[in-house]
Parts: structure tokens; sequence; C-alpha cells
């Protein structure tokens, strides 16, 4: 397995491909995307368990997101048994995803263990839905150090994380070796995840002001009642951002395919996860 340094402009390329694939299937990956959230969301609502399981199931639905882009891009429909595709890949793999959903969220629990040191559990209430977010407690100096600490801090779990499931399901890679080369890769690749970020925030950027725009225009000619404007803002806007994130979670696997070499020789069970194939040196 060989690390790939990629140009800055490469990043660019992650965020198109991202688009891609939701113009080539945009029903199917929007319905998997959901599915991935809602069975996530399911899993938080177990008592005392429910948002650690929740997280554990996070590097297992960011990989059903990679496998199901990449079978998009190669012409074939993503169906819901991408969703269980961590799952069903050999008990070595099984365990080793296992282990890496319990390592995400025992890092994340601790970050926001640590925010409430800050504000003495506040913002951990309100993240893990225990308190209701308040304009009053939003403004509140402690809530908002907190926040920017679990910001600050989410930033180097999520690079150690953000190629780890692919790692471990492609390459068969343990998960703490899986966990050193994910951060390698993005810090020797951080001219192109930092175009790759900012050019996702344009994304949403553009895609918010679109939103104003239409409702505005609905309010003028008539089509929109005033009265009715905040309310059917909000449901488009949370309309736009579910597809948005879809795009997001959909580009992953090009940042994965662009920062190493492809598997050498993939088992049976892997065939049908191939990955798409890596960008040309110099693509923009």
């Amino acid at each position: 397995m060989k690390l790939h340094i990629v140009p800055a402009r490469t990043g660019l390329v992650w965020v198109k491909g991202g688009i891609f694939v939701f113009r080539r299937q945009p029903l199917a990956m929007a319905a998997l995307f959901f599915m991935t959230m809602a069975a996530m969301s399911l899993a938080s609502v177990v008592p005392l368990v429910g948002p650690a399981i929740a997280l554990t199931l996070l590097p297992s639905a960011t990989l059903a997101m990679m496998v199901a882009s990449a079978e998009a891009l190669q012409g074939r429909f993503p169906t819901p048994a991408v969703l269980l595709v961590a799952f069903r890949t050999g008990r070595d793999r099984l365990h080793h995803m296992m282990q890496l959903g319990a390592l995400y969220a025992a890092g994340f629990l601790g970050i926001i263990a640590i925010s409430s040191l800050v504000d003495g559990g506040q913002f951990a209430q309100v993240y893990l839905g225990g308190a209701p977010l308040t304009q009053e407690t939003a403004e509140t100096p402690d809530f908002q150090a907190a926040m920017w600490v679990a910001m600050a801090l989410y930033l180097p779990l999520s690079l150690l994380f953000w190629h780890a499931p692919g790692l471990v399901h492609w390459h068969g890679v343990p998960p703490v070796k899986s966990l050193f080369f994910s951060i390698v890769a993005c810090v020797r690749n951080i001219g192109a995840f930092t175009v790759y970020g900012l050019g996702w925030m344009a994304v949403f950027a553009i895609g918010g002001v679109l939103v104003s725009l239409l409702s505005g225009l609905l309010a003028v000619v008539g089509i929109l009642p005033p009265g009715n404007v905040p309310g059917t803002m909000g449901s488009i806007m949370v309309g736009l951002a579910m597809v948005m994130a879809t795009m997001f979670f959909s580009s992953i696997v090009f940042t994965f395919r662009d920062c190493f070499d492809p598997p050498g020789q993939p088992d049976a069970r892997l065939a049908d996860d191939a990955l798409p194939p890596p960008t040309a040196p110099g693509a923009d």
C-alpha cells in the first residue's frame, strides 16, 4: 500500500466527484444516506447506551456511502445491501470495523467530556439531545467556549478516521494502523484537503443563498404568502441540507482513491466493491 501526494487542486476534483455521483443516481444515493441517518437515529434512542451505539456505527455508515458511490460511478445501481457491506466481508474485517467504531465512539465521547470541563456539561447535554438549545444558552460565553473546544478537538479525530474505514475494508489494515495511515495521508495532502473543505463550504453557502433568493421570489410574485416564508424556507433548507450532505459523503471515496494505491489482489468478497479509477495526474 503506497501513499500518494496529490496537488492542492485535486480537492476540487473530489468535490466535483461527489456532485457527479449524486447527479448520476440521485434517488438511490439520497435514499441510502437517509437510511443510514435513520438507522443511527434509531440506535441513539436506546436507553443509556444509544448515543454510543450510534457513534460506533458511523465508520460503517461512511464505508457504506463510499461503496455506494463507487458502484454508482461504475454505472451500477447501489441497493440497500451496501448498508451491510461492513457486516458481510468476513469475520476478521467485521471485528476490525467494530473495533474502529468503538475507538471512534470513545474518541468522540472523550471530546464531549473535555468540553464539559469548560461549561459544566451544558454543551454536552444539548449536543447529545439531553437539553434543548435556546438562544439564551447559545449566547452563553461558557457554552460558546465549550463548542469551540469541541470543534477544535474534533478536527484531528476526523482526520484519524477519515480513511480508516476504507483502509480496513479494502486493504485489510488493522484498526489502530488504519488511524495512523489515515492521519498521515490527510496531513501529507493538507493542501488538497484544505481546498476540498473550502469547496464544500462554498457549495453549502451557495445553496443557502439560492434558497433565500427562491423563497423571496416566491413571496414577491405571490405564490408564497409572506407569513409562510419562514416555515417554507426552513423545510427547503432541511431538504437541501440532506442533498448536500449526501453529496459530501459521496465524495469521500474519491479522497481515499487518490491518496492510496488500489488493493493489490482483492478477494472475491471485495470484487463487487471495486474503487473508481484514480484521477489522472494534473486533473482539475
